[in-house]
């Protein structure tokens, strides 16, 4: 129960009891209610400002999570950018330049993306930023590895062709050593065993026993097996590709037709001395691109160093050719 209030009216002598007005009671309660409101609002900016929710502090505990996933993130992206930059370079000054190819420029390795904002659907959130360049490593990152991908695709593919390169050349002796009598005579200026005269002897001819077994001295395709050219009597000549082209002459026999196709040490005829020869003897001949070359630069693949320096010593020799 409200206390009733009251006042002294000097003109009457009298306590007169207090009667507040509806209206002045009104404000009174909008006033206090107002103010209530302001102060409760306040609070409540106060408390958002400087004390967190539980809900608020889960996001928050969220967000810490993902900007740590992120940093990791970005130390893998170190990582791989490490290694991939690793491969390129060898790749550029290894591979490549071991097959002949030319390096990939830098600037078309880690070329950027032009035209379009790729990631403006990232825009506008606190992390845009970090989000935007973690994107942005993911791309240039997969660019370079396409590159490379692509790059080490046209490696194999000059590897095969490096390996069949390889077989083809003419890279053995066509006679073993162990069946060789000597090596008669070299390439370069010779005396002519008929005329006695100097002149230039293209080939290398090696003495042996009539009957002794001759090896093809790299892989490829016998275009010729015939007695028709002068002077070489019956020969073979093989086509390796690449421009090579090997010749055997004077043979007593062959063991192979025309067309047909060799490997590197397949027994392709026999020693004799058929045509222009003096002696049972193997005459051999390199061409390149149509152009007689030293036969000596391509024994790389059956001598030791030993034999090599002891064919070289012989081959030097400014004798008398068997043919």
């Amino acid at each position: 129960m409200s206390k009733v209030k009251y006042y002294y009216d000097s003109e009457t002598l009298s306590y007169r009891k207090i009667e507040r007005k509806k209206r002045k009671t009104f404000k009174y309660i909008l006033g206090f209610l107002s103010a209530a409101a302001l102060f409760g609002f306040f609070f409540l900016f106060i408390a958002g400002h400087y004390f967190e929710s539980p809900k608020e502090k889960a996001l928050n505990r969220e967000l810490q999570n993902l900007k740590l996933n992120f940093e990791l993130l970005n130390k893998k992206f170190d990582e791989a950018e490490a290694v991939l930059a690793n491969v390129e370079d060898r790749d550029n000054n290894i591979y490549r330049l071991y097959f002949e190819a030319n390096p990939i420029p830098e600037e078309q390795r880690k070329a950027g993306f032009g035209g379009v904002n790729r990631y403006k659907s990232f825009e506008g959130y606190d992390n845009s930023q970090l989000i935007i360049e973690s994107n942005k490593r993911i791309d240039r990152l997969q660019k370079r590895i396409v590159v490379q991908s692509k790059s080490l695709d046209e490696i194999a593919i000059l590897a095969t062709e490096k390996e069949k390169l390889l077989a083809a050349i003419p890279a053995i002796q066509p006679i073993r050593n162990e069946d060789l009598t000597r090596m008669a005579s070299g390439y370069g200026v010779r005396t002519d065993p008929f005329t006695k005269a100097r002149k230039m002897h293209w080939g290398m001819d090696f003495t042996s026993p009539r009957g002794t077994p001759i090896y093809a001295t790299g892989d490829g395709v016998v275009i010729r097996a015939d007695a028709n050219a002068t002077g070489y009597g019956k020969h073979i000549r093989i086509d390796h590709g690449y421009g090579y082209v090997s010749l055997y002459a004077h043979m007593y026999k062959y063991n192979v037709r025309k067309n047909q196709k060799v490997k590197r040490g397949d027994l392709i005829g026999f020693v004799g001395s058929t045509g222009r020869s003096e002696a049972p003897h193997l005459h051999y001949e390199v061409f390149k691109d149509d152009q007689r070359i030293n036969p000596i630069n391509f024994y790389y693949g059956s001598l030791t160093a030993e034999e090599f320096n002891e064919l070289l010593k012989h081959a030097s020799l400014e004798n008398q050719s068997l043919d």
